[in-house]
Order: C-alpha cells, then structure tokens, then sequence
C-alpha cells in the first residue's frame, strides 16, 4: 500500500489517530536519523513499509515527527534511530534494532521473540522486534461510569494479580477467559461479597515476560516496557487492540459495582536492564536522559534492584510519567496508584536524594490527577526508607512498620507492646508530627513480596528452591513463627492456632486506624508452601485456589464480617475526623492491662487493651490483644450498661464474631482471654435499648 504523508507535529507525543491519519512523534535529542517502519502482523518479519524523517522538514528541536495519512488504528510499528554508539559517553544507539515507541498504547511480542537476541548490539532483530500499535482512545462506551473518589476512611483495598486471580482450572472461568481482564470481571461478586472497596492490582503495565531466571517465567510483572500500555497477555481478545478495551471494560464493571482500581505501577526502573540488558526502546532512544548512570558513563546505577534506574527528575522522564498517570485517570478511568520502589523517584540525575523531589511533588499537586489516590512504597532496594518521611501532602505510604511490629507482637518477641499500640493509632509517633490523617498509613500484615498469611504462620525459613536461585532471593526478615512444625501438618493443635493467628491478624489489621490492604487468597489460606518471592512462578503455588473458598469458608466468613464491621459501623472507625491530631485527643482512648487503667509497658509485656469513646455517638469499644502463651485474666472496664462481645478470635466458628443484632452481652466484671487471641467488646445505646427490651 502507498501512503501519503505529511511533515506531522511535535504534540502530542506517540501515535495519535486524527481520523484522517496517525501523527507519530518521538523524542530523541542525540539521533542522527530517525526511520518509522509499519508491519503487516505481529508475527511478520520485516516491515512492510518503511519512512525515513528528514531532519529538516520532521524535526522540531529534540522531537521526530511524521503524520500518515489513511492510517487506522491497529496499524503495528517500531522505530530505527541511529547515532553514536558511544557507551562511555552514556549513548547507545543501534541502527540494526527496531525499537518500541515509549508511549505507545499496545506494544505486542511476536511468538520467536528473544530477550538474549535484543542484547546484542549490531544484531539486526527486525524478525523477532517488539511492535507498538497504534490505537483509537475515542468511543469507548463507559455506561455512565467514572472513578469513584472514595476517602481513605471508606477503602479497604485487596491487592491481587490480574491473572493469578482467576488462572487456576478450578477458578469456574471459561478457559478463554482464565487469567483475563474478562476473568476478573466474572469473579466481581466474590469481590463484592468479601466487601472489600478497591483492588490494587499488580503490574498490568506492559512487561516483558522473559527478564526472569532462565527456563521461568516473569510472573509478577515489575519489568515494564511501556507505561502506557495495558499488558496483553491479560486479554482473552487476542486482536490488535483487544487488551485496550478488555482492560476498561473491567475498570467499569469494577466501577459499577462500587470497587476502585488502583494500579501498582513501576517507574523506578525498565526490562532494558543494565549494561548487558536488550535495548528494547529508551536504551535506543536517548540512554544519558532515560537512565542514571554512574560517573563510568557505560554503567547503570541500580537503586531499584533490577539493573538500571530510571532518570525520574530528568524533565523529559518526568514529563513522561506524569503523562502516563493522566493517560490511565483520564482514558482508563483508574482511581490511583501504587508506586513501586517510589523511593527512588526522589534521586536526581547523579542518584543523590533531593529534599524537594520535582516529580513527586508534581504528581503530589497535579490538577489531573487531582482525587485519585496515591500511594508511596516509601523505600529502595539500596537502604533508603522514608517511611513517615515521604514528601508531599497527599502522598500516602505502605506502613512497613506495622508490618513488621504486628507480626512480632502476636510472635510474642519482646519489646514490641510499645510500638504495637502506636500501630492500632495510626501510627502517630510515625505521622503525628506532620499531622497526616492516620489513613497516610496504608497497613498490611502480608503483600505479593513475602510470605502468605497461612505461610506466616506455618514457617519460620523461607523455601525458594523453585526459583533456582538456590534459597538467595527473599526476605529473610519475615518475623514469622511456625507455632512447632515447619510446613503443612496434621497435628489438630497447630493448625488450630495458625487459624487463630491468622484471625489476630486480620483482627488488628481491621481494626486499626489507617487504611487497610488485604492480598489475595489470604482470607481462605492460600499458601506458597513457603515461598516468600514467588515472582516467577506462574503456577497453582501463585494461582488462587478456589477449592480453598469452601474448604477454608469459616476464615473467609470471619474476614467478610470484621470488614462489614469496619464499613458500616462508627464504633469500629472514627468516621468523623481527619486529622490525626484530633483523633488522638478527642477520641478518649484509654489503655489497660490485665486491670483497668494499669497497662503494662514492659520489656516482658504480651498484653495490651484500650477501650475508645466516640465523644459525638458515645458509642464505645473495647478491645483486648494477648500475644502471651498462656491464657491471661482481664477485669473490664466498668460503664453504664453492658459490654456486647463481637470477637473471639479463639472461639470456634460461628462463636468467633458476632453482628450487632446477635452479639451476646457480657455478664460478668472479668473475662478470660486464650493464649495468643484477641476479643472485641462494643457498648451501644442502640444495641443496650434492644437488651432490655
């Protein structure tokens, strides 16, 4: 097919359908020449029409740029920029490969596509080249659907993987739809019934499937090649384009049913890797702008873990992802992000920490973006934690302290009863300081990177054998405990009380100020037989297990009441304030110990309870946590009325929680509560009317 065309536009960047025609423009300040190529299919090896831009008329400043005329979306394309190959001076450029376009919306592997291929500098890889699509972001129906806009206070987020959630045969899902977008939305009612507000789901931003151990796959998907573009092989619509609408059509049917999409997104690093790395697209682009590199210009620094580091603060990097945010709120229709290793996006061009980082206080006050929420892992992987420290005003942090200081709590170390009260505030000797809401604090007890809650309780090493690194990659600071056996076991004691942790868990976790997440399969048990970094292992030890839905359904039925609890009910949340200020202040908490009023701080201490008095509903609760290995005795604090129990979490099911309609009323001054369990008391004047009447 002949085409015309035209010089084209430096704005906007990529490849822009104008009815008419695809305006494509590509930034590259050190290129000598620069030629857009179009493929027939995903599968062809050699392109069927090639342009070369001439540096006079296609060239704007640092910006490459042709518009084609009868070009429609779906049209596949990469691109060939020449220039010095001159890697002490940070320059890459290869002539011989065909690179992604930085911001294009489909980016497709062909079937013979080989990472170690794309490594090798000078060798032509047209046959086997990565494509980006051209795609039409007009017309998609969104049904009256937009982002929700929940407040933190409302949002219990369920962090999953997109295919990990439905890939498993026994998921009920079509096999064309295992592991798909369309997947997911089959699984919304079980969503719904949990009652979680938000899922977080882990990388859908394109990835390369290959920067993984030789013979494994990369699972989890933190190796992007394209921020703007939804992974593909989450789609069961294998067209050109496919993905791009399957992934909005389950942002809206998530929208419909009252659940935000918050998307965990990588911008700390690329699948291009270090100096051995493939040059896939920016390496090829303009290297020295993308990437951090050492004062050995031929080297990458590596704060993120995964070879290179991206130039976040350079303004050309900068811009672009402050692009990629608007595109997936403005287009997509998400509700906020996850920043993965968003420590490092506050490194300048030398990888120095800046007091002022521009990018994240560009995000932090972006109009566009304005009412999304975001989400900061406020750490590297060099040793730079900024956990309570993290810029910004709407900046919102994974609370790796509560982590960490929970875990150990109901572990019984000692030393700890002290932090673990601060964790059930809020964190306030974290945050209090620079009067954040305590729903800054994003709490999580597990996440995809570590051990599963049941591989919390059941092992004290970790086993990662089937990664074939030999047991060196993973946490091994996991603060778990196997409670007397290392694995799975039939012992009838132990698998009582790993339950009973996992409810201690969740107990706290729901209970506490803050926003609380949940990952995936926790709530039924789903285990990773003690693999604590399963990234590239795309099998059933990854997948949800839906077998466990029933067979574990007593914990799943636990987890869906504390979370009805938590939603619906003030005694469990302070609803009314935001500054953690005057929670701490107003709320009247007070702390006790086996006596009211008495607790014990103490290096040897594994007790701790607090009773809180909403001062605007008088509603009150009473809570009591006892790490300690045998069971302790607690007198209850004395108020007009009575204490109702909601939760026993060493109680048999269904005694283990209560609603509000069915909580028994406590009759006696003492309670005794079982080694290493936790009970929840409520007085309500709406509940004590119904007791006496």
């Amino acid at each position: 097919m002949t085409f015309t065309t035209q010089s084209g536009s430096s704005f906007p960047l990529g490849a822009s359908y104008q009815g008419s025609g695809v305006n494509f423009s590509l930034y590259s300040k050190s290129a000598t020449s620069v030629t857009l190529v179009l493929f027939d299919e995903i599968n062809s090896k050699r392109p069927s029409a090639e342009f070369p831009l001439c540096p006079v008329a296609n060239r704007t400043d640092h910006y490459w740029h042709i518009f084609i005329e009868d070009l429609h979306p779906g049209a596949l394309y990469g691109f060939r920029v020449d220039g010095p190959w001159a890697p002490e001076r940070g320059l890459r450029f290869d002539p011989s490969k065909i690179l992604i376009d930085p911001y294009a919306h489909m980016i497709h592997t062909p079937d013979n596509y080989m990472r170690q291929i794309a490594a090798r500098h000078g060798h032509d890889n047209q046959d086997q080249c990565l494509k980006s699509a051209v795609v039409d972001l007009r017309g998609f129906d969104w049904q009256g659907t937009r982002p929700i806009k929940r407040s933190l206070q409302d949002t219990v987020i369920y962090e999953m993987h997109v295919a990990g959630f439905t890939k498993h045969p026994n998921s009920g899902v079509a096999p064309s739809k295992r592991g798909t977008y369309a997947g997911v939305i089959e699984k919304i009612p079980y969503l719904q019934e949990l009652g979680v507000t938000a899922v977080e789901l882990m990388p859908v931003q394109q990835f390369d499937v290959q920067d993984a151990p030789s013979g494994r796959p990369n699972y989890w998907g933190y190796s992007p090649i394209g921020f703007f573009a939804p992974h593909v092989a989450y789609s069961s619509d294998k067209s050109v384009t496919g993905a791009f609408d399957e992934f909005r059509e389950m942002v809206r049917e998530l929208h419909k049913a009252g659940i935000e999409v918050i998307l965990d997104v990588v911008f700390n690093h690329t699948a291009e890797g270090g100096h051995t790395g493939p040059t896939l697209g920016m390496k090829g682009l303009q290297n020295d702008t993308y990437y951090i590199l050492e004062s050995e210009r031929s080297w990458y620094s590596n704060y993120s873990g995964c070879g290179n580091t991206c130039n976040t603060n350079h303004s050309i990097m900068r811009r672009m992802i402050r692009d990629a945010l608007r595109f997936w709120v403005n287009d997509m229709h998400v509700d906020g992000f996850r920043f993965d290793l968003a420590s490092v996006l506050s490194r300048d061009s030398k990888g120095n920490v800046m007091q002022e980082p521009p990018l994240l206080w560009s995000i932090d006050s972006d109009p566009a973006i304005a009412g999304t929420k975001i989400i900061a892992e406020a750490w590297d992987a060099t040793g730079l934690y900024q956990v309570g420290q993290f810029v910004g005003d709407r900046w919102n942090e994974w609370n790796g302290r509560f982590r960490d200081d929970v875990r150990a709590f109901f572990r019984g170390d000692n030393g700890v009863v002290g932090n673990f009260a601060s964790r059930l505030l809020g964190s306030p000797d974290i945050y209090y300081k620079q009067h954040h809401s305590p729903h800054r604090s994003i709490n999580l007890i597990t996440a995809h990177d570590g051990f599963t809650m049941n591989d919390l309780v059941s092992y004290n090493d970790k086993h990662n054998l089937d990664n074939g690194e030999n047991n060196r990659d993973g946490d091994n600071h996991n603060l778990s405990y196997n409670h007397g056996a290392e694995g799975p076991t039939l012992d009838t004691r132990i698998v009582q009380l790993r339950e009973q942790q996992m409810k201690n868990f969740f107990t706290t976790l729901l209970t506490s100020l803050g926003t609380p997440m949940i990952t995936m399969g926790d709530e039924v048990k789903r285990t990773q037989k003690g693999n604590n970094n399963a990234y590239c292992q795309d099998n059933e030890l990854s997948w949800f297990d839906w077998s466990l839905v029933e067979k574990n359904g007593d914990l799943l039925r636990f987890v869906r009441e504390l979370i009805k609890l938590r939603r619906f009910d003030d005694v469990l949340e302070e609803k009314i304030h935001t500054s953690l200020s005057e929670v701490v202040h107003d709320a009247n908490i007070e702390w006790h110990g086996v006596k009211p009023g008495d607790p014990d701080w103490s290096e040897h201490s594994h007790s701790i309870a607090l009773t809180y008095l909403d001062p605007y509903s008088n509603d009150r609760m009473y809570v009591v946590f006892n790490a300690f290995w045998e069971a302790l005795e607690f007198e209850v604090p004395k108020i007009d009325g009575h204490w109702f129990k909601l939760v026993d979490t060493a109680a048999k099911p269904p005694e283990d929680i209560h609603d509000f309609a069915n909580a028994p009323c406590l009759e006696d001054a003492q309670i005794t509560l079982a080694p290493r369990s936790v009970q929840i008391y409520v007085a309500n004047p709406q509940i004590e009317r119904r007791y006496q009447s």
